[in-house]
């Protein structure tokens, strides 16, 4: 009866640890293209800081991935990025220059000043810029404040519904 006993303690304490660690993976994976920009930032800018130089942060259209690179060497890559399932995913990095161009391609605008990376810099700023996320027939803008890194908080619009 001992021995049963033991050996159920014992299977307990293994699934706990099990479901826990299980868990705790799952909740560390970035699922949305959202989730992965905003850890390439924390990212981007913690190596910043850390090394003292200027990261450059630009996103691989093939390879649907962030890549993370030092500025002022070859460019060579430090760590990259990829978003899950990003079918049909363009993501661009837009100016924040006053009269940037846009067309309208099928309906949607689509802004024509871009950027192939934006730069972090030692200090803990950031290129001012804002992300462009296209999925399928969606499109949404990002602003980044260049002084934080952070999303540029927008008021709510007290006549929106």
């Amino acid at each position: 009866m001992l021995e049963v006993l033991l050996a159920l303690a014992l299977i307990a304490l293994l699934g706990g640890v099990l479901i826990g660690g299980g868990s705790s993976l799952l909740a560390d994976k970035p699922q949305s293209a959202d989730d992965v920009f905003w850890q390439a930032v924390q990212a981007s800018r913690k190596q910043a800081l850390k090394d003292g130089k200027d990261v450059r942060l630009g996103f691989d259209a093939k390879e649907k991935k962030f890549v993370l690179s030092d500025a002022a060497s070859s460019g060579a890559a430090i760590k990259d990025f990829a978003i899950p399932a990003a079918n049909d995913l363009a993501i661009t990095f837009l100016t924040t220059q006053k009269g940037a161009s846009m067309i309208l391609l099928g309906g949607v605008a689509v802004e024509t000043q871009t950027l192939p990376a934006v730069t972090f810099y030692a200090d803990g700023t950031c290129t001012a810029f804002r992300l462009q996320i296209q999925q399928g027939s969606s499109t949404r803008a990002l602003a980044i404040d260049p002084w934080t890194c952070a999303p540029v908080l927008v008021a709510k619009d007290p006549n929106a519904p």
